[in-house]
């Protein structure tokens, strides 16, 4: 078990290095959010798993490695790669454009999604 754990840490570690770190522009995140993601998370919902949102509580239970002190890098890591239901962007949209709506939604959930 632990060998996997180190596996699975070890490829998440090695994607994230992979991936060029931009600050993210909470604005220009804004219109990579409504252009790509509103469809499923409008306001912050998810219109395909009810109970995986992208408010605060819900980011900090169920989103690898975002924790209590926000990290932004586990957004990225998701919008980049997916997982379940949610597809993967990188390829689709700019390493920049994924930073930038990390940001946005980062800035919104700890906001409460009063954009």
């Amino acid at each position: 078990m632990k060998a996997i754990l180190t596996v699975i840490l070890a490829t998440i570690a090695s994607v994230m290095v992979a991936m060029p770190a931009y600050a993210g522009d909470i604005t220009a995140g804004k219109q990579v959010f409504d252009n790509n993601c509103a469809t499923c998370h409008a306001g912050g919902s998810n219109a395909v798993v009810s109970s995986q949102t992208l408010k605060q509580e819900a980011l900090e239970s169920y989103l690898f490695n975002y924790g209590t002190d926000h990290n932004v890098e586990a957004i990225v890591y998701q919008v980049a790669n997916g997982r379940g239901a949610m597809p993967s962007f990188q390829g689709r949209i700019s390493n920049k454009a994924i930073a930038d709506v990390a940001a946005y939604v980062k800035d919104q959930s700890e906001n409460d999604w009063s954009d």
